[in-house]
């Protein structure tokens, strides 16, 4: 991969994150909340959150109980 692609994808992931916290911060919810629901460690949420890299599965559970589309969170 090029430097170029490796920001593109860092800028994706962070997007990515943003609307994780949005739509949580939307509902009230807090970290431990949204990993209680998800069944996730808060540290995945957390990891997510903040650019990280993240399993499809997690997204779509996030998704669900974040109460959006997957497609949401990934445009």
């Amino acid at each position: 991969m090029q430097p170029a692609d490796d920001q593109w994808i860092r800028d994706a992931r962070r997007a990515i994150g943003d609307r994780v916290r949005v739509q949580r911060l939307h509902l009230n919810f807090t970290q431990e909340r949204l990993a209680e629901l998800t069944g996730l460690d808060r540290s995945t949420i957390q990891r997510i959150e903040y650019g990280g890299e993240s399993k499809t599965s997690h997204l779509l559970l996030i998704a669900r109980e974040l109460r959006v589309h997957v497609s949401h969170l990934l445009s």
